[in-house]
């Protein structure tokens, strides 16, 4: 038998990164070595005339500018104007993932996920920064009350976990049951 070994476990106390959840639809920009542009929804490969929500159109239309974040898969919501929440928004918006690599330098055309906490993990900061997006709103679309939750990266770990607004992270009564 092929021996195998346990994996490393990482230490819960470490940095983690909090941004909003926003709600709309994943999305994925791959470029290949060899230049190849492909768009995706969370299960497939789209195009303009096999759409989700218009984002392949979108992505085809801005690929120029697209190009910039370089060979990968590039990772987002896109959301907006007639997708889930809407966020008072009348357009739609691309906005990556990874706020390690994004920021103010990327393509013209994305948004990045804003980020609300940046620290040591503590379940009472997690606490703290869902409260504060419950009373004062998004912080991707200024002004909309209605936000959907947070996601939490733990950067040791490489693991998200995600906390919504809407109670869907109090356990229900059968999952408490021993039953």
């Amino acid at each position: 038998m092929e021996f195998r070994s346990f994996n490393k476990i990482s230490r819960l106390s470490r940095e983690i990164v909090i941004t909003e959840k926003i709600d709309g639809t994943n999305a994925q920009i791959y470029i290949g070595e060899d230049g190849e542009f492909l768009v995706g929804s969370r299960r497939r490969w789209i195009t303009p005339e096999d759409d989700n929500y218009g984002f392949a159109r979108w992505a085809y239309f801005n690929k120029e500018q697209l190009m910039e974040l370089g060979v990968g898969s590039h990772f987002g919501e896109w959301w907006g104007q007639g997708i889930q929440r809407n966020y008072g928004l009348k357009e739609k918006r691309f906005s990556l993932f990874n706020t390690h690599r994004w920021g103010v330098e990327r393509p013209a055309c994305c948004h990045v996920v804003p980020i609300l906490y940046r620290g040591t993990f503590d379940t009472n900061d997690i606490e703290k920064v869902l409260s504060f997006l419950k009373t004062f709103g998004s912080y991707a679309s200024e002004g909309f009350m209605n936000p959907e939750g947070i996601v939490i990266f733990h950067i040791a770990g490489n693991l998200l976990f995600k906390k919504t607004l809407k109670g869907d992270d109090v356990p229900k009564r059968e999952e408490l049951s021993d039953e």
